[in-house]
C-alpha cells in the first residue's frame, strides 16, 4: 500500500486490513511522502512493515518495492484512501485457489461517499484509454460473479506466479495506467481475471492527484500512449490516432455542455488551452521515448501465450466507446 498524503484515511485503511478474515496477511506500507508523514499519525498501533522513500517514486515502483520486501503467493494492492470489507482478501484468494487460470481478481469497488460503483474491473478503448467498468452506476448493479478484463490497481489481487512470468508494474509510468498495462500484459500472456462482487472495497475517488487536475491529465495521456505502444495489437495502434481524434471531439462537445472530465477541469480553474498543451506534451514525450517503448514491446512479446485474434476478441468484449471515455 503506497501512501503520499499520510492522513487519517490511512488509519482507516490499516484498520480494515487488520480486520481481514484471511490469516497470514502481511501488510507493507510504502511512504512516498519523503517527510515521514506516517509517523505523525499514530499508526504504530497497527501491524505493518514500513518502507520510507526519500522521494515520491510513484505508485508502481512503490508496489514493486513492497512485493520485493515481502514476496508471497499473492500480491494485493490497496489505495490508502480505501477501506476493505473484512472478507475482501478471503473471497478473492478462495476464487484464485479454486481456478489456477486466474492470475488476477477484481473486487467490487464502491464510491465511499455514495455507495455507487467505482469499479467492477476495467474497460479499454481502441487508443489505450482505460476506464472503470460501471463507474457511477447504482449500488444494486454488478452483483454477479464473472470475468473482468483486468482489475483497477486501487484494489486488486494478483497471483505471484503470474508476476514472475510477465513482470511487475511498469515503474516509469509513475502514476496512472500502470495497473492497466500490467493487466493487458497478463491477458495477452493467457491469464484470466475474475470479478468477485462479494469482495468489497470502498474508495474515496482520486484524492491523491485531484479528480481533474492538470497533473492527472498529463500523466493519464502520457501513460495512455505508452500503454498503447507496449500492449495493444498493431492494428489498434495504427488506427488509434483516428479513435483518439474522435475521443477529443467528445471531450470538447461534452465540455461545452458542462459534462465530463474536461468540463470539470474547466470548473476547477483550468482552461481548454491547458488541455491542448497537455496533449502536445504527451505526444512529444511519446516521440522522444518511442525507441525505448518499442524495445519494451519486443520484450513483452516473449511472454504472450494467446494469438492476436483471440486477444483482439477479448479486448472487443470489454471495449469502451470514445464518448464514454470522455464522459467519465
Amino acid at each position: 500500500m503506497p501512501t503520499l498524503a499520510g492522513d487519517a484515511r490511512l488509519l482507516a485503511c490499516l484498520a480494515s486490513l487488520e480486520a481481514q478474515t484471511l490469516p497470514g496477511v502481511q501488510v507493507v506500507v510504502v511512504d512516498n511522502s519523503a517527510c515521514g508523514a506516517i509517523h505523525r499519525l499514530g499508526a504504530a498501533r497497527y501491524r505493518f512493515r514500513l518502507i520510507e522513500n526519500r522521494e515520491n517514486v510513484g505508485f508502481g515502483a512503490a508496489i514493486n518495492q513492497g512485493f520485493r520486501l515481502a514476496p508471497a503467493d499473492y500480491l494485493a494492492t490497496l489505495n490508502d484512501d480505501a477501506v476493505a470489507d473484512p472478507h475482501w482478501l478471503e473471497v478473492a484468494i478462495r476464487a484464485m485457489e479454486a481456478d489456477t487460470r486466474l492470475g488476477m481478481v477484481a473486487p467490487r469497488i464502491e464510491l465511499g461517499e455514495t455507495g455507487r460503483i467505482d469499479s467492477a474491473g476495467m474497460l479499454v478503448g481502441r487508443d489505450g484509454s482505460t476506464k472503470q467498468r460501471g463507474h457511477g452506476e447504482p449500488s444494486g448493479t454488478y452483483l454477479q460473479r464473472g470475468e473482468s478484463l483486468m482489475p483497477s490497481g486501487c484494489a486488486a489481487v494478483y497471483r505471484g506466479a503470474m508476476l514472475e512470468e510477465i513482470g511487475l508494474f511498469a515503474e516509469d509510468f509513475f502514476l496512472y495506467c500502470e495497473d492497466s498495462d500490467l493487466g493487458l500484459r497478463a491477458r495477452w500472456g493467457g491469464w484470466l481475471c475474475g470479478y468477485e462482487p462479494e469482495a468489497v472495497v470502498r474508495h474515496s475517488y482520486s484524492q491523491s492527484a485531484g479528480a481533474a487536475s492538470e497533473r492527472k491529465a498529463w500523466l493519464v495521456e502520457r501513460n495512455r500512449l505508452r500503454l498503447a505502444v507496449r500492449c495493444l495489437p498493431w492494428s489498434w495502434v495504427v488506427a488509434s490516432p483516428l479513435w483518439t481524434a474522435w475521443r477529443y471531439f467528445w471531450h470538447a462537445a461534452l465540455m461545452l455542455g458542462g459534462q465530463g472530465k474536461a468540463a470539470q477541469f474547466r470548473e476547477d480553474g483550468g482552461s481548454a488551452w491547458q488541455l491542448v498543451l497537455v496533449v502536445v506534451r504527451a505526444h512529444l514525450d511519446l516521440l522522444a521515448n518511442l525507441p525505448a517503448l518499442l524495445k519494451q514491446r519486443r520484450q513483452i512479446a516473449s511472454t504472450r501465450k494467446i494469438p492476436v485474434n483471440e486477444y483482439l476478441a477479448l479486448l472487443r468484449r470489454f471495449l469502451i466507446s470514445a464518448r464514454e471515455v470522455a464522459a467519465q
